[in-house]
């Protein structure tokens, strides 16, 4: 069953601009030029009741504009949207009790105020059972671990701590729909994965839907199991996680340092960087062994250092988006 139907969607914007020589002139001071902007172009997707699903993109791609029109806080200029049998738009009041958000650094917190605090003020907004809410509260504090920064200002949390509390704050009316923002942008490895450990175990225990969106591949690995890419407005690729980490996930990139300056002459390593002792190679890992190749390299010299991370996501998406318009296909399989 849907949860989120989106069909034939558009955003146009209105933007003023300036007329080439007019600048500082009264006509353009009193009579503005306008061009129109397509933020959101012809999209269309669903999102089943109980998935996890990446919607990513570069940054200016439409994500924000088109979680505002789900979310009701802007109107389509065409096309339609139902969210939990809701037109957005029209209910936005009733929706509003059945969806959660956490975006970016809009904090639905109170800085000054311990979380706590607002638990409470949001409960009383959400017009719950004094009880329930109670009872609500104390289940999110051991969850989520935050029992001990309860009544702490939310100013003297760190961004980890804060974000549990944002999280919590988010599915305290429980929400049959969360829409979350880069959940774990700026946080370090080991409190990123308590964060997906805590979206994994909302969306079993309470069959929640999770609208996610990401610029880290490890969210979209480990949490989604399908992902919609879009880019300048459209929708470039909808795709199960399992086939997109095999076509485009398996860029790894290894960062070495040696103890003395190398020179790597070897056909098959892809080398995008060397300076001195330091080397950055590319691996592709369906045609390649990564094993094999870090053992090709520890034998050039004694190694210092060396990591290895994943291709940016930016990267990833502009290469499926370069390859999709070169191609003339869009690919939207569900």
């Amino acid at each position: 069953m849907s949860t989120i139907k989106v069909s034939n969607l558009c955003k146009t914007f209105k933007v003023k601009t300036k007329e080439p020589g007019l600048s500082g002139s009264v006509k353009s001071i009193f009579t503005p030029s306008y061009r129109e902007v397509e933020a959101v172009k012809d999209i269309s997707f669903e999102v089943e009741k109980g998935e996890i699903l990446a919607f990513i993109g570069p940054n200016g791609a439409g994500k924000s504009t088109t979680i505002k029109m789900m979310t009701g806080i802007l109107y389509p200029t065409s096309g339609e949207i139902e969210v939990l049998g809701m037109n957005p738009c029209k209910q936005r009041k009733e929706l509003s009790y059945k969806i959660g958000t956490v975006f970016g650094q809009k904090s639905q917190l109170w800085f000054h105020l311990p979380p706590l605090d607002s638990f409470n003020l949001l409960g009383n907004i959400y017009e719950m059972d004094t009880a329930k809410l109670k009872k609500r509260i104390e289940m999110l504090k051991e969850v989520f671990e935050i029992g001990d920064l309860m009544d702490i200002p939310v100013r003297k949390l760190s961004l980890g701590q804060r974000i549990r509390c944002e999280i919590a704050a988010s599915i305290l009316h429980e929400p049959e729909i969360i829409f979350l923002d880069e959940p774990t942008i700026g946080l370090d490895v080991v409190v990123k994965q308590k964060i997906r450990e805590l979206i994994l175990k909302l969306n079993k225990e309470e069959n929640t839907t999770i609208f996610l969106t990401s610029h880290d591949a490890g969210d979209i690995e480990q949490l989604c199991k399908r992902a919609i890419i879009i880019n300048h407005g459209e929708v470039v690729l909808n795709e199960k996680i399992k086939k997109l980490k095999y076509d485009y996930l398996n860029k790894k990139l290894i960062h070495i340092k040696y103890k003395d300056r190398v020179e790597i002459d070897n056909s098959s390593i892809n080398i995008i960087k060397s300076k001195g002792n330091a080397v950055q190679v590319e691996v592709d890992t369906s045609k390649q062994d990564i094993e094999e190749v870090i053992t090709t390299l520890i034998k050039y010299g004694k190694v210092k250092d060396i990591t290895i991370s994943e291709a940016p996501m930016e990267e990833i998406i502009s290469h499926i988006y370069r390859q999709k318009k070169e191609g003339g296909i869009y690919a939207t399989h569900s």
